[in-house]
């Protein structure tokens, strides 16, 4: 650009914001509106509200003011949307905002509309793509750790009990619990499962969910599984809300629960009785009405397992009348109502789990679904707590090869095929297609089982035999919950993916999250704005 265009270009930006309200002499005026002698010699009196939105935008993040003090926060809330990558959270808000009668585009989930916005990188110490016992740890614990692996350093061998002498990292709900604070764990997967696991385990082998998963070198080295850990759990007070699905970890496998489900521990323990009498005010529930019932007032632990594996997807919960098990939401606000009655805090992990399913089986519709899931929980949180005293965060443990192509037009349906604009701008009447002349759909994966038009009512197995490469779709409904999108390389499962995820996050110590960060930095934050080492510490001497 020459200095006779710089000035000029110059002149029009301050030309912006002092010309007058009328907007006589300029493309647009204070009041966002074009002006009668604006470009192209168009009357846009009208106020042109993308120009004031942004203004608005601009001005709410000027009069922001981040609190930076040491140990501000008194809670801490982690949301992890496990498998939540950019491209999921971005198909999520614009299948929200058609499910509501809008183009979608426009729309925000409600963590979105949080300040303060930052990237992870995932990889594990040992994997450039990595998995959730890694990703996880490096949140809970503040160090990365090898694939598989659940709150313990790289110094272990995976699978081998023998190698963890040592290992064990101490964990942000340990620390918390220890200093008095209370403690949950929220997932709608197995709460044996990986992520929510490294909150309160310590094991070289995610899949020692039960004992009955522990090989006998484990056994001869004095290795615990997951579930048993979690009755182990003797830090401060211990873990005050547990809610999730796997419940066959914690029943013997003699018995039968009362969906038909027997149990998968060999040793004949009973973790769920065991639960009641370990604590005071202690109470288990297995089924929605037995917790709609519970009174946070009168109980202190909690323990809800509501599914003798995962919990369902929350399109099957709510759209196929499968409604023996609480929301994402509803598991959220009832363990901020039991932790709050702690007066010094509580940190609480909550877990989206089933997005990452729903990825793995090729399933977009219930991926998105169980996002939009998460972002009513996180919008009950942001309504229950003050960002004064509460720092918030939501991310995801690692992405998936989740992708939106093509160039559908405007308001399109996110899980349609593609209809672009045509010569005059407007939509197209008819389908975009490929070179081979057969219709394609926004969303899709790089790699999986691929297409399907029928799956069983909403786990992971497919109904009909899935094809690789393409299809012609003409005959299919995409935007069928049961829809299985295409896959470029053909795999038994999608897999993860490698890029940063994002962090969005509120209060005390929020904005400590900026730029892109080691994935373990979320631990960090935690304890800065909590002050946990050092509440910890003082509690213990």
């Amino acid at each position: 650009m020459n200095n006779t265009l710089l000035v000029l270009s110059i002149a029009a930006i301050l030309g912006l914001t002092a010309c007058g309200s009328d907007g006589d002499n300029g493309i647009n005026g204070t009041d966002g509106s074009a002006g009668t002698n604006g470009q192209n010699g168009k009357d846009w009196s009208a106020a042109n509200q993308w120009y004031i939105d942004g203004q608005n935008r601009v001005t709410q993040a000027a009069d922001y003011t981040p609190n930076t003090d040491a140990g501000a926060a008194k809670n801490i809330i982690l949301f992890v949307g496990d498998g939540m990558g950019v491209s999921t959270v971005t198909a999520a808000r614009i299948l929200e905002g058609q499910l509501n009668g809008a183009t979608g585009e426009e729309n925000s989930l409600s963590f979105e509309t949080l300040p303060h916005l930052g990237l992870a990188k995932t990889y594990n110490v040992d994997g450039q793509t990595p998995d959730s016992a890694g990703t996880m740890t490096a949140m809970i614990t503040g160090v990365k750790t090898d694939v598989g692996v659940i709150s313990q350093a790289e110094g272990v061998t995976r699978g081998n009990c023998a190698s963890t002498s040592g290992q064990n990292l101490m964990t942000a709900l340990e620390l918390a619990s220890i200093a008095g604070l209370s403690t949950g764990v929220v997932s709608t997967a197995r709460i044996t499962h990986a992520t929510p696991a490294a909150t309160y385990a310590h094991v070289p082998e995610r899949d020692w969910e039960a004992d009955s998963n522990l090989p006998a070198e484990a056994v001869a080295n004095g290795c615990k599984d997951i579930a048993a850990q979690l009755l182990d759990f003797n830090q401060g007070k211990g873990v005050n809300v547990v809610m999730g699905g796997g419940r066959r970890a914690f029943i013997p496998s003699t018995v039968v629960d009362a969906t038909g489900k027997a149990g998968k521990r060999n040793d004949g323990r009973d973790l769920t009785a065991e639960w009641l009498a370990l604590y005071p005010n202690a109470k288990y529930v297995s089924d929605r009405d037995g917790f709609i019932n519970l009174d946070p007032a009168s109980t202190d632990h909690l323990l809800g397992l509501f599914n003798s594996s995962h919990m369902e997807y929350d399109y099957d919960r709510v759209e196929t009348g499968v409604r023996g098990e609480p929301s994402l939401a509803e598991m959220t606000a009832k363990s901020i109502d039991i932790l709050s009655k702690n007066n010094q805090g509580f940190v609480l992990i909550v877990e989206a789990g089933r997005i990452d399913h729903a990825h793995h089986a090729g399933n977009a519709a219930r991926a998105l679904h169980d996002t939009i899931a998460l972002s009513e929980a996180v919008r009950v949180a942001m309504e229950k707590t003050s960002a004064n005293d509460t720092l918030l965060m939501v991310t995801a443990d690692h992405s998936h090869v989740f992708t939106i192509a093509g160039y559908p037009t405007r308001g399109n349906p996110i899980l349609g095929l593609v209809k672009s604009n045509d010569a005059n701008g407007l939509p197209s009447a008819t389908n975009a297609t490929d070179a081979n002349g057969m219709p394609y759909t926004t969303v899709g994966y790089a790699n999986g089982l691929g297409f399907a038009s029928l799956a069983t009512g909403g786990d992971e197995r497919y109904n009909t035999a899935a094809l690789a490469g393409r299809v012609d779709l003409n005959y299919t409904d995409p935007q069928s919950a049961g829809f299985h999108q295409e896959a470029l390389v053909p795999l038994s499962s999608e897999t993860h993916a490698g890029e940063d995820v994002a962090i969005f996050a509120r209060g005390p110590g929020a904005s400590l999250i900026e730029g892109t960060v080691e994935q373990n930095h979320l631990f960090h934050v935690m304890n800065y704005a909590g002050d946990l080492v050092n509440k910890a510490n003082a509690a213990v001497q």
